[in-house]
């Protein structure tokens, strides 16, 4: 596999089920997207936890800007994830203020004046917000714009949220990680074989991780073609729904039972020197994939990959509601999950729709 040989193709869960095509992001209030914490702040600490309503900056610019205002690194700026530019998304940021803490009410009308987003609270904390710090995040989207009669639209709508609620969804990464025609993948492949070099190590971090997203989608997508996404094999490494805690299937009939109970799901390798690998049977597609990948370890240690599992189904539980201008859909996702996999299920552009 090289950069100029890109197969940036997904398929369906869905995919004998027509969509509905329509629009997203018709208008800013269409997309919702709000952080579900980990934890939330004590009320005591040196690191000022603000959370923030925002549309049409991203978490980075924002990030910047609070920097600027209280004159501090922007690595002082915590976040537990990146969200979306084009987007009304509610997100908390922690603000480390050491000896010049200041009210909180005070802190709160600074910031808002500052950045022109609304703050909805303010309060403080003995620990930095890092990537991770949250459980995952709820969504409310509005597909608009749909070319079809809404008993059509309810009729496919229906079948398509059943046949998730059943089965789940492939996590797949989104193109706001890979990049629009999969930009950021061949700038994280031409990186990892030293034919580009970038001076900000945070960019060049998260380049070389979209190619590393690459990989695993295409890991995932064999395991739908393969039709291993509705099942466990021996030696998958899985994880529980409620918890990070990974194992191996050794015992079929017991994992099988909580996989189609949608308790637990298979992981997919983020591949690098410190992954839990798959054994038996799973390892089989897992090395096929690393191998046709193009990449060895070497390359990944170089760069500091270290490597890590990820879930491989999403289990959102999704409500539908019909409004005169389309389809509203409300779900929440764990963390990493991107609205993008269950938004192309229902859509399908430009298969499956007439």
């Amino acid at each position: 596999m090289s950069s100029t040989g890109l197969d940036l193709s997904l398929p369906y869960i869905t995919e004998d089920l027509l969509g509905i095509g329509g629009m997203i992001r018709a208008k800013p209030e269409d997309f919702l997207v709000e952080e579900v914490p980990l934890f939330e702040p004590s009320g005591e600490g040196d690191h000022l936890y603000v959370n923030i309503t925002k549309m049409g900056a991203t978490t980075r610019e924002v990030q910047e800007d609070i920097a600027g205002l209280f004159d501090i690194r922007y690595q002082d700026v915590g976040t537990a994830g990146l969200k979306d530019k084009d987007a009304i998304a509610t997100q908390t940021f922690s603000v480390y203020l050491e000896e010049n803490k200041l009210d909180t009410e005070y802190a709160a009308a600074l910031i808002e004046d500052h950045i022109g987003f609304r703050v909805n609270w303010t309060k403080y904390h003995n620990t930095k917000i890092r990537s991770g710090h949250l459980i995952g995040n709820k969504f409310k989207i509005l597909i608009s714009d749909i070319k079809m009669q809404k008993r059509q639209i309810k009729e496919r709508v229906d079948a398509i949220t059943e046949r998730i609620h059943m089965h789940g969804i492939p996590n797949y990464y989104g193109d706001q990680r890979l990049g629009r025609r999969g930009k950021n993948v061949i700038a994280g492949w031409k990186i990892l074989n030293g034919e580009k070099r970038i001076g900000n190590k945070w960019l060049s971090r998260y380049l070389v991780s979209a190619y590393q997203s690459y990989i695993c989608n295409r890991y995932l997508s064999e395991r739908v073609n393969d039709g291993m996404f509705e099942k466990l094999v021996y030696g998958d490494v899985v994880s529980m729904h409620n918890n990070d805690a990974k194992f191996w299937v050794t015992d079929l009939r017991v994992d099988e039972e909580l996989f189609q109970h949608n308790e637990l799901s298979f992981t997919v390798p983020m591949y690098g020197p410190d992954m839990m690998p798959a054994e038996g049977e799973a390892a089989i597609l897992e090395e096929r994939i690393f191998k046709e990948s193009g990449l060895n370890m070497g390359q990944l240690r170089k760069h500091r990959v270290r490597g890590a599992r990820r879930l491989g189904r999403l289990v959102p539980i999704i409500e539908v509601e019909q409004n005169n201008r389309g389809i509203q859909l409300t779900f929440t996702l764990g963390r990493g999950g991107f609205a993008t996999t269950v938004l192309r299920e229902y859509q399908k552009h430009p298969k499956g729709v007439n």
